[in-house]
């Protein structure tokens, strides 16, 4: 397989080796979660906010910053927000840190050269970095330094997690672990291998749930990410998942880790293999996921990031137990309305019926799922909710299906004032109008979506 166009990937040259022999070649709020917000819509005037820190498929000399409200639809905050002053910036991961800063640690050079450093840099709003130190890994006859990740357990501590190779054979990597011996993150313990992960492992990331450590890890022979588990954070972790457990595919790599607001785990690879940027979605704890699907605005453009989820102020505000009607952002002379059960958009005036006014009219309440989130209940007392991804009305049977179906989380729209609403159950799906009917869609990163998925919440009719 050849490596991907423009930047070549750093593993292009282990790509080729795999036909070979081994033997020849923020805030954390959550335990160990970097940057994670609880698991919950957020409330009233708040708003979730993911941020990443990709380098370029085109140029790994400089890093973009990126932030979404949905962990789907990225959209760029600052073009090449960090360039350190030599060397290049790969894998930057990044955390904020009790200091309030947010910090990157990266891999300072290009996978063709020699690497013992890992980079980093502090900034105070995301956007304006400035660069810290290199730090030299201290492991005899290291040959290379690679994807360095953060972790902070539950008793603070903060680690960064470095795929490291020797000089008697560079192309085998291990993982390792640093510690942080101050609170300024200048000064790291020396390097302890993670116990039970074994060679040739690479991107290990690590979260925490309870007592229980979980490792996803790219095997570098096999291409696939794999998943092991641990008592405690140096291991000894035993890996239960290999090959194409999870139905990701191979020759994927860089794995990140978050909890969503509806409680699912998230994980983030680079599809370097075919250029493409995925995420799949997993509602028991990493034991099953759904089928991987492709980042809409990322794909053939970011590289190797991970995600700092947080709670910030400005989000939207829709009272509950009041009645409203909402009325479409690019055709604002159409609105909600319910026709035979399901939900449509055609126009409403002060000319209609008291009939089609009432149908247009719902009151918001507390999310069936999740109370900081919203349900919508007709006049006749039945609720909308998504079945075969349209939009309807049914009453409510009880069920936590039921509830999940009904209950939408509330993004900021594109104009002043207006709401997007995000399916609970299927996140990254939004109610938007399609040839004036009201579906749950897969956002697909372009402004006409969002202005279709967008909606103004104003006067009730009736």
């Amino acid at each position: 397989m050849t490596p991907h166009p423009s930047i070549p990937s750093r593993r292009s040259l282990l790509r080729a080796a795999a036909v070979v022999p081994v033997s020849a070649l923020v805030l954390p709020t959550l335990p160990g979660l970097l940057g994670t917000a609880a698991a919950a819509a957020p409330a009233g005037a708040s708003a979730t906010r993911y941020t990443i820190v990709p380098f370029r498929n085109s140029d790994d000399g400089t890093v973009d910053v990126y932030q979404s409200d949905d962990a789907t639809d990225f959209r760029l905050t600052q073009a090449s927000a960090y360039t350190p002053p030599g060397n290049r910036i790969r894998d930057a991961s990044l955390f904020r840190h009790t200091d309030g800063y947010y910090y990157l640690a990266y891999t300072t050079h290009t996978w063709q050269d020699v690497s013992t450093t890992i980079g980093f840099a502090r900034s105070a709003d995301r956007v304006d970095w400035t660069f810290l130190y290199d730090h030299t890994v201290p492991i005899a006859g290291l040959s290379r330094a690679w994807a360095p990740e953060w972790f902070v357990d539950g008793d603070g501590s903060v680690h960064v997690i470095v795929s490291c190779s020797t000089t008697d054979n560079e192309w085998i990597f291990t993982p390792y672990r640093l510690t942080a011996t101050d609170s300024t993150l200048t000064t790291w313990s020396s390097p302890v291998a993670l116990s039970g992960l074994g060679a040739n492992h690479i991107d290990t990331f690590v979260v925490r749930t309870g007592s229980l450590y979980h490792a996803f890890t790219k095997n570098e022979t096999t291409k696939y990410i794999e998943y092991a588990t641990a008592p405690s954070l140096n291991g000894p972790y035993t890996i239960s998942r290999t090959g194409d457990w999870a139905g990701w595919g191979s020759y994927r790599e860089g794995p990140s880790v978050i909890q969503l607001d509806n409680g699912a785990w998230r994980i983030f690879f680079d599809g370097y293999g075919d250029g493409r940027y995925y995420y799949s979605d997993s509602y028991d704890t990493f034991a099953t996921w759904s089928a991987p699907t492709a980042l809409p605005t990322l794909s053939g453009t970011a590289r190797h990031f991970t995600v700092v989820k947080e709670t910030v102020s400005g989000g939207p505000v829709l009272p509950k137990n009041v009645t409203r009607s909402f009325r479409s952002v690019n055709y604002p002379t159409r609105h909600w309305q319910e026709q035979s059960g399901l939900l449509g958009l055609p126009v409403v005036t002060a000319a209609s019926t008291a009939a089609e006014k009432l149908a247009a009219t719902f009151t918001v309440v507390p999310g069936l799922a999740d109370a900081n989130a919203c349900s919508f209940r007709d006049a006749s007392g039945n609720y909308l909710r998504h079945y075969g991804f349209r939009g309807r009305f049914d009453a409510n049977d009880g069920t936590t299906t039921f509830a999940r179906d009904a209950t939408f989380v509330a993004r900021t729209g594109t104009a002043s004032g207006s709401v997007r609403f995000e399916s609970y159950n299927y996140p990254g799906r939004y109610l938007r109008h399609y040839d004036y009917q009201l579906r749950v869609d897969p956002a697909d990163g372009t402004d006409l979506f969002r202005q279709d998925s967008s909606f103004t919440p104003v006067t009730a009719w009736a």
